[in-house]
């Protein structure tokens, strides 16, 4: 069975995404700390893109697996 490249990027992405998103919702009332971004919470918003894209990579990754997997005849 070949691993599909997207599967532990996708795995990757989501982690570091929802860390990000975790520490941007944390910090979430610390107004000095994004004072710098305009008053903008620049780790909520960049770690539910990643989280997202993440996603996205998990689903087409397992997604063209099973494909694979269904033309071959099954697992290998």
């Amino acid at each position: 069975m070949k691993l599909d490249p997207r599967i532990p990027l996708g795995w990757m992405f989501t982690l570091c995404g929802l860390l990000l998103t975790f520490l941007g919702y944390s910090t979430s009332g610390n107004t000095e700390l994004y004072g710098r971004s305009l008053g903008i919470n620049v780790n909520l918003w960049w770690g539910l893109v990643l989280a997202i894209f993440g996603l996205s990579m998990l689903v087409a990754g397992y997604r063209a697996q099973k494909s694979l997997e269904k033309e071959s005849g099954g697992p290998r």
